[in-house]
């Protein structure tokens, strides 16, 4: 438990037994079980700006619905972000976060975009921390397998007005989960969607807001119509150049001989920035492949493919590590990729993010944090 007085601790009475636990945890899927406890932290501003905001104290309680007055800013103008990063078990049985200072930092970068105060990096630590040490035997073992946080800020305030809010809530809880999607790492399908697009230059897109969630799932809807697992989003203003799958990133690999090169859409404002999308990255430069981020088109993507240049996609994303993208489905055509099977490229990227996450592997660049 921490000492630090910016936390207060009032955990459940009466915790869940370690039977009761671990039948809970039988089958882990993704999102579906929430462990006991969250924290939760106010926030009030004297006015408008950002600048005037003052943090309460942080408080680790039971696990339980929120309370919200029914003009809440929140549910009227949407001020809503959030964030996701996992802890995991170590061999040694501690555990370890992987990199959420860069989760504190994309968070603060989205509370700026939609005029909320930002969180201190150290404050969002301290909470994490605290959380996982009190849940910490709610952390699996399996590979793959991890206590998925998710910290999220809302405006609270009761009052109508399109203006940015006064008040606020930080909330974090965690669920533990296993494999994002349920057939593993089997290669998913993607529907090209034309008729919708995830954002545009100026909008929101590079920030992880409710909205941009709500916008995207009549267009996953229209993916799973069409047969798909998930939906590529192309550009806002030419509508032909690939940005993201659903909510991950995408990666396109080529060959030339035994040389490797990754290609990933480049960060025009309208992408999200993803973590596990700058770790893959560095990833691919230890492993002596080049890395680019560039504008990459539909067009480019089949011919690549088609001219053996190219030889495998794959997307990323904190909740499913590495997927395997195996089809491509649009309004004019189809074409398929690695004969339905996972490309050795992203299966070694996979395996070597994972045994960093799991402490199987160095961790060269220090990205775990260790938290107890």
């Amino acid at each position: 438990m921490s000492t630090d007085s910016r936390i207060a601790f009032k955990p459940k009475a009466s915790p869940l037994s370690a039977e009761e636990r671990a039948q809970a945890m039988k089958d882990l899927g993704f999102g579906q079980l929430f462990t006991e406890h969250m924290v939760t932290i106010p926030c009030e501003m004297s006015t408008g700006e950002a600048s005037s905001a003052k943090w309460g104290q942080a408080l680790l309680s039971p696990y339980q619905p929120l309370t919200l007055d029914p003009a809440a800013s929140v549910l009227h103008y949407g001020q809503a972000i959030f964030e996701g990063f996992k802890a995991y078990r170590q061999p040694d049985g501690g555990i370890k976060t992987f990199r959420p200072e860069q989760n504190a930092r994309r968070l603060n970068a989205s509370a700026r975009r939609l005029a909320m105060p930002e969180l201190p990096e150290d404050l969002f630590i301290l909470a994490a921390d605290s959380l996982i040490r009190q849940e910490q035997s709610w952390v699996p073992n399996g590979v793959g397998e991890s206590l998925y946080l998710r910290p999220l800020m809302i405006a609270t305030e009761a009052a109508l007005g399109v203006r940015p809010a006064k008040k606020y809530l930080f909330v974090l809880f965690g669920s533990p989960s296993g494999l994002y999607f349920k057939k593993g790492i089997k290669p998913v399908s993607v529907w090209v969607s034309t008729e919708y697009v995830r954002a545009a230059p100026g909008g929101t897109g590079a920030t992880k807001c409710a909205g941009n969630y709500a916008a995207s799932l009549v267009a996953q809807q229209a993916a799973l119509a069409e047969g798909c697992d998930q939906v590529v989003w192309l550009d806002a203003v030419h509508r032909k150049y690939v940005e993201e799958m659903g909510g991950m990133n995408l990666f396109f690999v080529y060959r030339d001989g035994s040389a490797v090169k990754l290609v990933t859409p480049q960060l025009t404002g309208s992408l999200l920035p993803g973590i596990t999308r700058t770790s893959i990255l560095e990833l691919a430069r230890d492993n002596g492949f080049t890395a680019e981020e560039r504008l990459i088109s539909v067009d480019e993507w089949k011919a690549d493919l088609e001219g053996g240049r190219m030889t495998e996609v794959f997307a990323c994303g904190t909740a499913a590590v590495i997927t395997p993208v195996g089809t491509v489905k649009t309004a004019s055509g189809e074409w398929s990729m690695q004969g339905g099977d996972a490309g050795s490229v992203a299966l070694q990227l996979r395996e070597q993010l994972l045994a960093i996450q799991h402490g199987t592997a160095p961790d060269p660049h220090g990205w775990m944090h260790t938290v107890c």
